[in-house]
């Protein structure tokens, strides 16, 4: 297994995660139902909207895992926020068709153990001002390629993510300026 190398931003990228006080906080339902939408209609077991800690990736909605976080290392998403380097959504996309022939993923914990990953599509999570957060993605226990249009779905929810994530932000800064 080939662990994530940091971003090159990593300090601000964090500040980044940090400022939008939504680590560890509870279920938003907006971003369940995301979750599950796509789980059913991307027909996978497994959807998640993952941010990267510095150490973990927490799952901010969850269907098909149970478990809030992981370690960083054995993170797909790991892997997603540092190789993914644009911030055109059309190439914020990262897709690992069959995880057992791919040289980063192949002995990971999660392939070769539960929840057996075969097949991962993320879309990466971007701060405004264009640091990678994370991701929302789509995870099947068999092999997968996603069709063009099913990418251009991905991308057009992991935009709504976005969009409640840095609502969740503005909201928090009034709410903190009227305590």
């Amino acid at each position: 297994m080939l662990l994530a190398k940091r971003p090159y931003n990593e300090f601000v990228r964090l500040q980044s995660l940090r400022s939008l006080n939504i680590l560890d906080t509870s279920h938003d339902a907006r971003l369940d139902s995301i979750t599950t939408f796509a789980a059913q209609i991307f027909e996978a077991p497994i959807c998640l909207i993952s941010l990267v800690d510095a150490n973990r990736q927490w799952f901010k909605a969850a269907v098909g895992l149970d478990v809030k976080e992981l370690p960083r290392n054995t993170s797909f998403c790991g892997h997603a926020i540092c190789d993914v380097n644009s911030n055109n959504p059309q190439r914020r996309i990262y897709e690992v068709c069959d995880t057992r022939l791919d040289p980063r993923f192949f002995d990971n914990p999660l392939v070769v153990g539960d929840p057996w990953i075969q097949s991962y599509l993320g879309y990466v999570l971007q701060s405004e001002s264009g640091s990678n957060l994370g991701t929302l993605c789509v995870i099947d226990s068999v092999p997968r390629k996603y069709s063009e249009s099913k990418k251009q779905l991905l991308i057009l929810l992991g935009s709504m993510v976005e969009n409640i994530i840095h609502g969740h932000h503005h909201l928090a800064g009034i709410e903190q300026k009227f305590i």
